[in-house]
């Protein structure tokens, strides 16, 4: 389909049919050709944002004592500035509520930043923590260990996964607990978690590795294979399998790193990476280069 802005008309590229016409143009009535026109004429703010306990939508009142023109203010008006300043954060934070937002969602901006997680993850897993606080599903429970809870869902949902441990390891709750307020988070939301796949942990840690893309592209051909093999992906760690068939991988492409190199990226032990190997190379029927 193509869309013919100066007519208002939606017509098939391939054989010319008008599909609509008289469509409205929803875009701004003025042009712009630089960043700064097009921030000097819009009218618009910025879009809600989850990731804030206010979604953006409240103002903010700075802290420096500087009018728009730089001049510094007055002794008086600093006075005035600072008592509208303290009345504008309790306006701001007012409830229960807002106060648990604000204190989770600057815990998740920590997290997601230190996790190195995209953008997206971040606003989903915003999202989950509101619908347990906004319902009152989740009282009385720590919120570190719920944001941390929401994150690991959000990571598994966008099949960008990370570990409980590697989130234990930056939060200031322990893994046991972030795994029980995930389990929480998911029946009192009764989300359909997706079951984790090891091709995608893949990518990650032949990044951190720093092997060639022919090794990325041999994993995942070992792993799908090892999904038709019956009962050789059910109830394995994905990690460890991910790593078992990375180690096979630079074996059979020649870009040999070490079960210990290995382990350390995948986080787990090196006994996990021999047994996931040893079970994948027999099933598999692979044949080792000495």
């Amino acid at each position: 389909m193509v869309q013919d802005v100066e007519k208002g008309e939606r017509i098939c590229a391939s054989c010319g049919l008008v599909v609509s016409d008289h469509r409205i143009d929803t875009g701004p009535e003025w042009r712009a050709f630089t960043t700064d026109e097009r921030n000097a004429r819009s009218r618009a703010g910025a879009p809600t944002n989850y990731a804030i306990h206010d979604k953006g939508l409240s103002t903010m009142i700075d802290w420096r004592d500087y009018d728009s023109q730089g001049r510094r203010f007055s002794a008086k008006k600093r006075s005035e500035i600072y008592r509208l300043r303290k009345w504008q954060i309790r306006t701001r934070v007012h409830s229960s509520v807002d106060r648990n937002l604000a204190q989770a969602m600057s815990e998740l901006d920590r997290l997601t930043s230190q996790l190195g997680l995209s953008k997206s993850i971040k606003e989903l897993a915003a999202l989950l923590y509101r619908k347990l606080i906004v319902r009152r599903l989740a009282r009385s429970r720590s919120i570190d260990a719920m944001v941390g809870a929401a994150i690991y869902a959000a990571c598994r949902l966008r099949e960008a996964p990370r570990s409980l441990e590697e989130i234990a390891r930056h939060s200031r709750v322990t893994k046991k607990k972030i795994g029980q307020h995930y389990r929480l988070l998911v029946e009192k939301l009764k989300l359909k978690m997706p079951i984790s796949d090891p091709a995608n942990y893949v990518p990650r840690f032949i990044t951190q590795l720093g092997l060639p893309g022919e090794v990325q592209q041999k994993v995942l051909e070992i792993l799908e294979d090892a999904k038709q093999e019956r009962n050789l992906i059910t109830g394995r760690d994905p990690r460890g399998l991910a790593a078992a068939a990375i180690y096979i991988a630079s074996i059979l492409t020649d870009n040999r790193v070490t079960q210990r190199d290995i382990a350390m990226a995948a986080g787990v032990t090196e006994v996990t990476v021999r047994n996931r190997y040893k079970e994948l190379v027999r099933r598999l029927h692979i044949t080792m280069a000495p």
